[in-house]
């Protein structure tokens, strides 16, 4: 039995990620590769691809090496095109992870989930929000995030990023406080302080009865918490400090 840490079961997971993939891939396609990335600053279409490219195979080689792996195609050979290095990236990872059940054990960079199930879910919102990004960059009209992607999505940022990177990369908070964060019927507790920077899911109500609350579709919601949004894109009560603070932080755990 598959092992379910977030709203989405893990074979809806698999096949969004394949549909966010080849949608990416197309829109890269149909763009010059020297298009830059208004939200991503300081990248272009073709940077962005290849950086993509690289995440697939280095999550590969997590799975296939049992570990992180030293060595890994990191962009295009010579001659090779950016599209064609991403494709080939994108059509072996997805054969890797249609090969295991998403509860078989895999190596991977977060102690609670060792499992080919973890790399599922992180490669598609690793995708997904990389496909806007190539949208903005293409300057097409943006697919819809679905509600339940973007509902796993926040769960995935603020219990992954929010819980976990920021302690390891020794980042946390300068005000102590709890912000509350509730959209697509679930929610979510984030506390930072000087010491400590955690994320659980909770009830409605205790997100309530944080010290700010951050409510909005879910969407807005993921957008704005990869930094993709505006601050204005969601509605903060109680305050705006800590949310601010919240937001700031995963912009550091996420670059």
């Amino acid at each position: 039995m598959s092992r379910e840490l977030g709203p989405v079961d893990h074979g809806r997971l698999l096949e969004a990620l394949g549909i966010e993939a080849r949608v990416l891939g197309e829109v890269a396609h149909e763009a010059s590769p020297d298009s830059p990335v208004p939200t991503a600053p300081g990248w272009t279409l073709g940077e962005l691809l290849r950086h993509v490219g690289s995440i697939y195979r280095l999550a590969l080689g997590w799975m296939t090496e049992g570990r992180r792996p030293v060595h890994w195609q990191r962009g295009p050979l010579p001659g090779e095109p950016v599209a064609g290095y991403f494709d080939a990236g994108r059509e072996a990872l997805l054969a890797e992870l249609s090969a295991h059940d998403p509860a078989a054990r895999a190596s991977t960079w977060w102690p609670a989930d060792p499992t080919y199930g973890f790399w599922r879910r992180r490669m598609l919102h690793e995708t997904l929000i990389h496909r806007y990004d190539a949208e903005r960059a293409a300057d097409v009209e943006h697919a819809t995030v679905p509600d339940d992607l973007a509902a796993d999505g926040v769960d995935e940022v603020l219990t992954l990023y929010f819980d976990q990177k920021l302690a390891t990369m020794g980042l946390a908070g300068t005000r102590h406080g709890t912000v509350g964060i509730r959209t697509g019927g679930h929610s979510w507790i984030a506390r930072a302080g000087p010491d400590e920077t955690s994320a659980w899911r909770c009830s409605a109500e205790e997100a309530a009865a944080a010290d700010e609350l951050v409510e909005a579709e879910a969407s807005r919601v993921y957008l704005w918490l990869w930094g993709r949004a505006a601050p204005t894109a969601v509605t903060v009560t109680g305050g705006h400090d800590l949310a601010a603070q919240v937001w700031a932080l995963l912009r550091l755990a996420t670059r």
